[in-house]
């Protein structure tokens, strides 16, 4: 993650310049602070993707690694439902 991405997801969360004239809510960098925590779980997920297709070993230990920091992110019952959700069926 580089200065620039830290921007992009500060204004992504609605943090914005002049700093002076806008307070920041702490709703706001709350959501800062989950857009780079969820950056940098997908970066590390994707070196687990790397290595397991550098590796060969497809449904290996890499790749337990790589679902278990995605979920980290969207627990598997949360996204369970969403999709439940979606597709009109009872939660």
């Amino acid at each position: 993650m580089n200065r620039d991405d830290i921007i992009r997801m500060a204004r992504e969360a609605g943090i914005s310049k002049p700093w002076d004239q806008e307070p920041v809510k702490w709703e706001t960098l709350e959501r800062f602070a989950n857009l780079v925590a969820a950056e940098e779980r997908e970066a590390c997920a994707a070196l687990c993707d790397k290595i397991a297709d550098d590796d060969g070993f497809e449904g290996g230990y890499a790749d337990y690694c790589a679902v278990s920091i995605r979920e980290r992110g969207a627990p598997a019952l949360e996204r369970l439902n969403k999709a439940a959700e979606d597709s009109g069926e009872p939660l």
